[in-house]
């Protein structure tokens, strides 16, 4: 399953703005994937980031959005950002359940 990951922290935790949250961000790629052998997360999908207005949107495939919660605060994307976990579904897939309703 699809799942949107929305993390967003204040301009003061930037981690263009701050050292502690440059080495979280910095190390984030290699422990999110160490991270994900550890829970039900089949890959990360992509990951990208709106610099301005402070915000990730990280696309995981996962089994459980609790495994991406834990894993949300084991690499310390939860230290310096709020997070929000949204299953989300291809448009596709969307719309093949629509005209199967038909």
């Amino acid at each position: 399953m699809l799942f949107g990951v929305f993390a967003t922290h204040s301009p003061e935790l930037c981690p263009l703005n701050n050292e502690t949250s440059k080495k979280i961000f910095m190390d984030l790629k290699s422990k999110m994937e160490e991270g994900i052998k550890k829970y039900e997360i089949n890959k990360i999908v992509e990951f990208y980031m709106s610099v301005l207005e402070h915000e990730w949107i990280i696309v995981i495939d996962a089994v459980h959005a609790h495994d991406i919660e834990k894993l949300c605060i084991d690499v310390g994307i939860s230290s310096l950002s709020t997070v929000k976990i949204v299953p989300m579904n291809l448009y596709d897939h969307t719309l093949k359940k629509l005209q199967a309703n038909q």
